[in-house]
């Protein structure tokens, strides 16, 4: 198919950050042809109306999801931008009109493996359990081989991906204490969605920084999932997240007991040596949200605490990049047979 023609797509809730990110993205894929948009909020109006850069662009008008039929778009495969809980009876409905369609998840709800996990987190039943069970978890850097045959992916968090990458491979190496875990995450505002509400207007969230969902934030489950898998046993990592008054970025401050930091920055180099969009900085040195800017890069920094025995572990991303629309991109792009990096090959706008 790769090598035949452009692959159909579609994109659902084109209207939100994410779903316009990845519109942005797939303009310069160079492979793909968008098909399909929908946004039904915004339903009947042209994307460049919604959001003007794409003014220039043709793009299909925005759709309801209810007028679509799944059968007749023939999609090859769909990126779904929708709230959680949404997404799953849609996904269902879709795949249940056309099994060959492909489908990257950005919602949450296909990221739990334990559906007890997500009730509890979420709030309610998982509406789609036989879909929950062939989901593949879109950490690329994770999960690569099982994504590339995957019909279903469901693309990671933001701030769990910032968390995982730099800790995973330490957790896998036994380099570090699965119980002596904190992590101290910091998000731009685009992370808490396009929708308005009071605690997000300009005049709450200018000239401050506040701590939320602290002790009890949904990305708690995901983080302790995949590093619980990690360290072969379970872990229940201590994780608190901030928003700060900026559109876009994620810094983890992560703070860890183990091995010599040197020991820690060897095994993140190594194991990232070769991976096209996780870099790890000389040790000592620690990255900005500013240096991944509108790029699908991660950055990770290692430095020695004062305190024998402990580390300091600092990670960024852009969120709505590889903390969302890149990464779903990326899953794309094996779950098609593209190369890996077609379409997010974007150096980071800076200044």
């Amino acid at each position: 198919m790769a090598n035949q023609r452009l692959a159909r797509i579609g994109v659902l809730g084109a209207s939100g950050y994410t779903g316009s990110e990845v519109v942005r993205l797939l303009l310069a894929h160079g492979r793909v042809d968008i098909r399909l948009l929908t946004a039904d909020r915004k339903a009947g109006q042209e994307m460049g109306a919604v959001f003007p850069q794409f003014a220039p662009y043709a793009l299909p008008r925005l759709r309801s999801i209810d007028d679509v039929d799944w059968a007749a778009e023939e999609l090859d495969l769909v990126l779904c931008g929708l709230p959680h809980a949404t997404t799953q009876t849609v996904v269902q409905a879709l795949l249940a009109a056309s099994p060959r369609t492909k489908v990257a998840d950005l919602s949450a709800d296909f990221r739990l493996a334990d559906p007890a996990a997500y009730a509890r987190w979420y709030g309610h039943e998982h509406h789609a359990l036989e879909l929950q069970k062939e989901a593949v978890y879109g950490l690329v850097e994770v999960y690569r081989r099982a994504i590339e045959k995957a019909r279903l992916v469901a693309v990671p968090g933001c701030y769990p991906t910032c968390a995982e990458l730099p800790l995973i491979p330490l957790l896998e190496a036994q380099a570090i204490d699965a119980d002596e875990i904190v992590v101290d995450a910091k998000s731009g505002m685009t992370g808490a969605g396009r929708t308005p509400r009071d605690d997000t207007v300009f005049s709450e969230v200018s000239e401050g920084i506040h701590a939320y969902g602290v002790a009890r934030h949904r990305h708690m489950a995901e983080l302790d999932q995949e590093f619980s898998k990690a360290a072969g046993r379970p872990v229940m990592v201590t994780f608190t997240p901030h928003l700060v008054p900026m559109n876009r970025g994620i810094l983890s401050t992560i703070y860890v007991r183990g091995r010599p930091a040197a020991e820690l920055h060897a095994i993140l180099a190594e194991t990232y040596r070769a991976e096209p969009f996780v870099h790890v900085l000389p040790q000592g040195v620690v990255p900005q949200t500013r240096h991944v800017r509108g790029s699908n890069m991660a950055l990770i920094g290692v430095v020695a605490d004062r305190i024998t025995g402990r580390s300091i572990v600092v990670s960024a991303l852009d969120n709505l990049v590889k903390g969302a629309s890149g990464q779903a991109v990326q899953c794309m792009n094996l779950m098609l047979g593209y190369p890996e990096t077609t379409g997010l090959g974007q150096v980071a706008l800076f200044p």
